[in-house]
């Protein structure tokens, strides 16, 4: 039972690290994607500079995640970012 808690403490924050950059980053490229469509371009510009720079923050994202000192910051870090993109993500549709 012990030998058990303690592999659980020992993987648990990569585990989620791993889902942080899997979904938090993945999360933040759509918004940042969808964000882009509120700055004065036009519809098709728009939508080419979202979509290239999605993949730019996706790499940053993950990068960031396993750069940063504990799981939780990375968590924190993934949801300010997310919820500053929101309001503009939401203004587009």
């Amino acid at each position: 039972m012990n030998a058990r808690i303690q592999r659980v403490r020992s993987t648990g924050p990569l585990v989620s690290r791993i889902v942080a950059a899997l979904f938090g980053g993945y999360a933040l490229a759509a918004l940042s994607s969808v964000a882009v469509l509120a700055l004065p371009l036009s519809k098709p510009q728009a939508v080419l500079t979202g979509m290239l720079a999605s993949f730019a923050i996706y790499t940053a994202a993950v990068v960031w995640v396993f750069a940063v000192r504990n799981a939780l910051k990375a968590w924190a870090g993934l949801t300010i970012v997310a919820a500053a993109l929101l309001p503009l993500a939401w203004s587009v549709s």
